[in-house]
């Protein structure tokens, strides 16, 4: 859900303020298309590459904290012990019920090692994230979204038209995001839709407008 928000929904609202700022700014149909793809391009490789280094960065980060913490269980039980009597403390754990729970994990050094990171980072083994993956996924997600904004001035030669019909196509998309995040967040999907798709035609007007101002500058 996380990719499909930030690659697509990106994908969508930049593709389109950028196409809305250059149709308002008075290029052809070709030379906005040529932007677009250009755009396109240009986003995807952004994103892949952005998601590939954060991901990986963030997984360097935490395999250094847990062999951080593997050296202090080794060379600092004690305190490691009573720090993890402090967290389940403060979960609501008490008397012998927490002692007991304390003591089973005390026990085993891979649960120890797996709780103290779990409760400690927020991060278990079966959540990390492979960066090859999610640089392939944030590119081809980003892409995607930028299609619908992108496709219109490849068949329709009046800017105009080309334009409205990628604000009906990305309308549609931000809709269809807005809508589907719900089913993690469990909010209402029609406002979440109206939402999402609000702001991004609020900043293509914008851009359009701004494409305008700009036109008739450079025109004066």
């Amino acid at each position: 859900m996380r990719d499909i928000i930030l690659g697509v929904n990106d994908g969508l609202v930049s593709t389109f303020l950028l196409v809305a700022g250059v149709v308002g700014g008075g290029l052809t149909a070709t030379q906005v298309l040529l932007t677009g793809v250009a755009g396109a391009i240009a986003g995807m490789i952004s994103m892949g590459t952005g998601e590939y280094l954060a991901t990986k960065s963030q997984e360097e980060v935490f395999d250094a904290e847990m062999k951080l913490e593997a050296r202090h269980l080794k060379e600092h039980r004690d305190h490691e012990r009573d720090e993890l009597r402090h967290m389940f403390g403060a979960m609501g754990l008490r008397g012998d019920d927490l002692e007991t729970v304390v003591e089973i994990i005390d026990n085993n050094d891979d649960a120890m090692l797996g709780v103290m990171t779990g409760l400690e980072f927020g991060v278990v083994d079966t959540e990390k994230r492979n960066p090859y993956f999610a640089a392939f996924a944030s590119a081809g997600l980003f892409l995607a979204g930028a299609l619908p904004s992108v496709l219109p001035f490849a068949f329709i030669d009046n800017t105009g038209t080309a334009l409205l019909v990628a604000a009906v196509l990305t309308g549609l998309g931000l809709l269809g995001v807005g809508a589907a995040k719900t089913t993690m967040t469990k909010t209402s999907p029609i406002v979440s839709a109206l939402e999402n798709t609000g702001i991004g035609f609020a900043g293509g007007v914008l851009s359009y407008f701004v494409g305008l101002a700009f036109d008739a500058l450079i025109s004066s």
